[in-house]
């Protein structure tokens, strides 16, 4: 079990109280999650990856790095091994072009089966095939997103890529992974689970799969609301449930930091906000449950709560 962490803002932000001084921060995390770890924060369109396979809490870079990242878009990790061995090559978040990537949980029979990860391999296109170096399932989940992605969006390294169109490829990877890998499955702890965090800097999309997912949208009281030049009360410090907030915050646990209000997502829900920060929250088809659609049979049902 890893544990990820990402945010979106409107305005520049620093993460250190996130990734290290809050009571559950997530060096804290490391502790039970010790086989990696990796940070990608967004410099205008450009994502800077560092990842490392040492203890978070006890590296030195984690603790420079988050120290001094200034952004507005950025995904964490921590890793916890269960496919592929710890080694850098297997630390998240994977990264193409302005693309990054991090996932908690795995696809059933990945790495006692071979037939699994053939059957997977074989739905990435062979243009991105190319680019898996790890050994992990979720470096195989990235690259099935950007084979959906590419399918559907003229140039998947523009900026402007829509929203819509990436919870469609999310979609599409889901249910074919499952497809692929659930049946014949006879107990629930051997199902697939794929929470994910995606971002190209732009957009950000957080999923929960059958491993639990929190967000957050906005603060009981902000501590910057004297200084900061974009705070608006109705936006910052009230639940906005479909339009513009100021950040988005998903994590596999809460932060401590005393001011967010966190919400957690059910199975088969997204969280999401575009370049402009729209928000949403909606249930992609449910592929946990019998009689999951053949590819290009899913269909987007997108529900504001």
């Amino acid at each position: 079990m890893c544990r990820l962490f990402g945010f979106r803002s409107s305005v520049r932000s620093g993460v250190h109280e996130s990734l290290i001084a809050a009571e559950n921060a997530l060096a804290r995390q490391s502790m039970e999650n010790p086989d990696g770890w990796g940070v990608a924060y967004y410099q205008k369109r450009f994502p800077h990856v560092i990842r490392s396979e040492k203890l978070a809490i006890e590296d030195n870079l984690f603790k420079d790095v988050s120290a001094v990242v200034s952004t507005r878009t950025l995904v964490a990790h921590v890793r916890k091994a269960t496919v592929g061995k710890v080694e850098v090559l297997n630390c998240h978040p994977f990264q193409h072009g302005p693309w990054c990537f991090a996932h908690n949980g795995n696809i059933a029979f990945f790495a006692k089966n071979a037939q699994v990860r053939d059957l997977i391999a074989h739905e990435i296109d062979p243009r991105f095939l190319c680019y898996v170096l790890g050994s992990t399932d979720s470096e195989m989940c990235f690259y099935l997103f950007l084979s959906r992605l590419a399918r559907k969006v003229e140039d998947i390294y523009h900026e402007g890529v829509r929203v819509e169109l990436a919870l469609e490829a999310l979609q599409e990877t889901v249910d074919t992974i499952c497809r692929l890998a659930d049946p014949g499955v006879e107990k629930d702890e051997d199902l697939c689970r794929l929470s994910f965090i995606i971002t190209n800097g732009a957009l950000l999309i957080g999923y929960r799969h059958r491993r639990e997912l929190r967000f957050s949208t906005y603060k009981t009281e902000c501590p910057e609301r004297d200084t900061c030049h974009a705070y608006e009360p109705n936006r910052c410090e009230t639940e906005v449930k479909d339009g513009m907030v100021k950040h988005l915050i998903v994590t596999s646990e809460e932060i401590s930091d005393g001011a967010n209000v966190w919400l957690e997502l059910d199975d088969g829900e997204y969280v999401s906000v575009d370049h402009g920060m729209n928000f949403h929250r909606g249930v992609l088809s449910d592929a946990s449950v019998p009689g999951i659609p053949e590819e290009g049979s899913s269909q987007l049902n997108i529900v504001a709560s």
